[in-house]
């Protein structure tokens, strides 16, 4: 990770990443194990947009400084839901795609204000929206790197779960038992360079996805404006 390539308008995303989107995150993992009857989340309090409720100090320096962290965990207890398999494989997903869908409403802002038709000699209107833009662009690609980092299936991110659930017993007791080693020698290869090709590619592809999905944007901007 590229710890020195940071400008203003991306440490002002990742910002409110932290203090917006992680506690987003979590809220979605603890609102969907409550649809399929887990309370644990909500009696621990985790049921909640209150960033200070979901904060882990050591995630939040790393999404500051590289792009890629977390929030506490949400608590989940299987035993409780009414069927443990789709239960956690939803509640799983459910914190990526949150991400997913802030970056789709960012982009699609994002989009909106680049139409916004701007007089030659407004300078201060074209320098506002500028910075603006800059910030929803790199908030949208945070939110979709975090998604695509969440979805690793190493533990104890929440690809992992999901990945469990289809995995032999043996597979999961195995990755369960060595969930220490397994976590150590990620977290050495995040802050190390070597997952920033794959990722970022991965990323890239999400968002000329959503761009595509946004083209819609400019074709209704331009029938406004006429």
């Amino acid at each position: 990770m590229n710890f020195l390539n940071l400008d203003a308008f991306t440490i002002i995303a990742r910002v409110i990443v932290i203090l917006m989107v992680l506690p987003l995150h979590e809220y979605a993992h603890a609102f969907v194990a409550k649809k399929f009857g887990d309370y644990t989340a909500e009696s621990s309090g985790r049921l909640s947009l209150n960033p200070f409720t979901h904060i882990d100090p050591v995630g939040a320096v790393l999404l500051l400084l590289t792009g890629f962290g977390w929030a506490k965990p949400v608590p989940v207890n299987p035993n409780a839901m009414r069927n443990p398999r789709n239960g956690i494989i939803w509640t799983s997903l459910a914190g990526p795609l949150s991400n997913l869908i802030a970056a789709f409403i960012s982009l699609t802002a994002l989009r909106v204000i680049g139409c916004i038709p701007i007089a030659a000699d407004n300078t201060a209107l074209f320098n506002t929206l500028v910075s603006i833009c800059t910030i929803l662009g790199a908030f949208s690609s945070i939110n979709m790197g975090l998604a695509v980092f969440n979805l690793i299936p190493v533990p104890p991110l929440d690809g992992s779960k999901v990945l469990m659930q289809f995995l032999p017993i043996r597979a999961v007791i195995w990755m369960q038992r060595n969930q220490m080693i397994i976590s150590l020698v990620f977290l050495v290869l995040i802050i190390s360079p070597a997952l920033d090709i794959p990722l970022s590619f991965i990323t890239t592809q999400v968002y000329r996805l959503f761009y595509f999905l946004t083209d819609w944007v400019p074709l209704l901007m331009n029938l406004i404006t006429g």
